[in-house]
């Protein structure tokens, strides 16, 4: 599955974990991205999308 959504570009991000001792190591943050049929040019296509983007619309969803 793509981590990348191809409607707003939200993809993986890195940075430190910090536990409550201050202890640091790597960790990633995912985005919840779905494998949706989507209306696009007016075909249904099947595209990587994050739940955001399905939320608030900015993707039509094939029936």
């Amino acid at each position: 599955m793509s981590r990348k959504c191809e409607c707003c570009g939200k993809g993986v991000v890195f940075g430190g974990q910090l536990s409550h001792s201050h202890r640091r190591s790597n960790r990633n943050w995912k985005p919840n991205v779905q494998k949706v049929k989507a209306i696009v040019n007016g075909t249904p296509k099947r595209i990587s999308v994050c739940t955001r983007c399905l939320r608030s619309g900015k993707v039509q969803r094939a029936v």
